[in-house]
C-alpha cells in the first residue's frame, strides 16, 4: 500500500509540474502581448486612432492564440526550424516595431533539422523570457537573437548591450534555467561590464534514452520491457493494452511473467523494483 501511495504521489507531482509549466507559458505569452500593447499605446509614431487599431489587432491575435490547441499537442508535432523561428518573430513583432528595444534576428539555416514541437515551444518561451527580462531591466537598447542547428541540438544565442552584470544565478533567468534543465539542455551566461551579457543555450533534439528497467538482473523480451515500463509508470492493464495494441489477457500474461522473473509479489513491488534499478 505504501509503494502504491508513493507511485501515486510521484505521478501527482509530475502532473503538478506540467500544470505549473503550462501556467508559466500562458503568463509568459500574456506578458509579451501586454508589453506589445503598451509599446503601441505609448508610441509617438502613431496617432490615437492608429494606436487603438494596432492594439485591437494585437489583442485579437492573442485571443485567437488562446483558443488554439496546437501547443497542447506539441510533443507529437515536428516544426521546421525556419517556421518555428518565424513564429518567434511574429510573437515579438509588435514589441520590436513600437518598443524602444531594437531586436535583431539571425535566421537559422533553411536546411536545419525539424524541431520536435516541445523543443520549438520551449525555445520560443526561452527567448520571450529573455527579452522580457531585458525590457524589465530597462538597461538594454539592442538584443541579438540567433538560432542554429548542428543536427543534434538547437543552439540559441541571445545577447544584449546592457550593463553586463547578468549572471547564471540571476532571478530573472530562473524560468529559462528551469526550461533548459527540463529538456536536458545546457545554459551558459557570460557578461562583460559595460558591454552587455550573452546567453548560450543548447537544447537536444532527441530525448535522452530511458534507462532499461531490470536490465542486467533478469532476461526480458522487448515486449516485456515495454509492459514493465508502463507498469512502473502506474498504468493499468487496460491502459497498457490500449497503448500497445494488445488484449487485456496478453497484458496479464506478461505481467505474470514479470512478477515471476523479478521475484515480486505485487504490481507495486514490481514497479518499485523497476524504478529502483
Amino acid at each position: 500500500m505504501d509503494e502504491q501511495e508513493a507511485l501515486r504521489s510521484a505521478t501527482a507531482r509530475r502532473e503538478q509540474v506540467e500544470q505549473a509549466r503550462a501556467v508559466t507559458d500562458h503568463a509568459d505569452e500574456h506578458a509579451v502581448t501586454l508589453e506589445s500593447m503598451l509599446a503601441i499605446l505609448r508610441s509617438d509614431r502613431l496617432d490615437d486612432r492608429a494606436a487603438r487599431t494596432m492594439a485591437i489587432d494585437v489583442a485579437a491575435s492573442a485571443l485567437v492564440g488562446l483558443r488554439m490547441v496546437t501547443d497542447q499537442q506539441r510533443s507529437s508535432v515536428l516544426e521546421p526550424v525556419v517556421g518555428a523561428f518565424a513564429r518567434l518573430r511574429n510573437d515579438l513583432r509588435p514589441l520590436v516595431r513600437f518598443g524602444d528595444l531594437d531586436v535583431q534576428f539571425v535566421e537559422p539555416p533553411v536546411t536545419g533539422r525539424a524541431l520536435p514541437g516541445e523543443v520549438a515551444h520551449a525555445a520560443r518561451a526561452i527567448v520571450r523570457n529573455a527579452v522580457l527580462a531585458f525590457v524589465d531591466a530597462g538597461e538594454s537598447r539592442r538584443v541579438r537573437i540567433q538560432w542554429d542547428c548542428d543536427g543534434l541540438n538547437l543552439l540559441i544565442g541571445i545577447r544584449d548591450d546592457g550593463k553586463g552584470e547578468l549572471t547564471a544565478h540571476d532571478d530573472s533567468l530562473r524560468p529559462i534555467a528551469e526550461r533548459v534543465s527540463a529538456l536536458d539542455g545546457e545554459l551558459a551566461v557570460s557578461s562583460t561590464t559595460g558591454w552587455g551579457s550573452s546567453l548560450e543555450i543548447r537544447l537536444p533534439l532527441d530525448p535522452p534514452a530511458d534507462p532499461e528497467p531490470l536490465v542486467g538482473a533478469v532476461s526480458l523480451s522487448a515486449r516485456e520491457r515495454e509492459v514493465l515500463r508502463l507498469v512502473a509508470s502506474g498504468a493499468r492493464n487496460r491502459d497498457i493494452a490500449k497503448h500497445l495494441g494488445i488484449s487485456d489477457n496478453t497484458v496479464k500474461f506478461h505481467v505474470s511473467n514479470l512478477l515471476r522473473k523479478a521475484g515480486a509479489r505485487t504490481r507495486a513491488e514490481l514497479a518499485g523494483l523497476a524504478l529502483a534499478r
